[in-house]
């Protein structure tokens, strides 16, 4: 049985879902899907802490299903702009289980369109020989991003809270 790592951009996820589709990505649907790949070692969701009532709800509803959630804050700029990127974290943690022998991961599951992270998955399948599988929305997702993949699966009915 494969053991996979699964990392979730959760604001990249919400905002791409939410603009081609108009409605929000069913966690529990993904959480079945990867089960059938095998055992889930790792479950992150990165997200944004507005301190929101609703967005705490669903915080609590992605730890009910089985995932670990991490908060950065939320930064509001005296220009007017915002700043919330886990970018460099998400990298972190999967380089991270990428060498742990503790978990000695078999697949790398990203939930993103994000094409920064293209090198990270292509070091990762070189280097770890991890299989590597990527969420995304097909016309939002970098193209670099799904040839970097060893699997792209595209974000779409099965998978949308209709």
């Amino acid at each position: 049985m494969k053991k996979i790592a699964v990392f979730v951009d959760v604001q990249n996820v919400y905002y791409t879902v939410k603009d081609t589709f108009n409605c929000h990505f069913n966690y529990r649907a993904l959480w079945r899907q990867l089960s059938d790949y095998g055992e889930i070692c790792i479950a992150n969701a990165y997200a944004i802490d507005k301190n929101d009532s609703q967005q705490q709800a669903f915080q609590n509803i992605l730890k009910t299903i089985g995932f670990d959630v991490k908060l950065k804050p939320y930064i509001q700029r005296s220009d007017g702009s915002a700043k919330g990127d886990w970018d460099v974290g998400i990298a972190i943690d999967v380089m991270d289980a990428a060498v742990s022998s503790s978990h000695e991961i078999d697949m790398i599951v990203l939930l993103s369109g994000d094409g920064d992270f293209d090198l990270l998955l292509e070091r990762v399948s070189r280097n770890g020989h991890i299989d590597t599988l990527v969420y995304g929305v097909s016309d939002l997702t970098a193209a670099s991003l799904i040839a970097a993949a060893d699997e792209f699966k595209p974000i779409d009915t099965p998978l949308l809270l209709i």
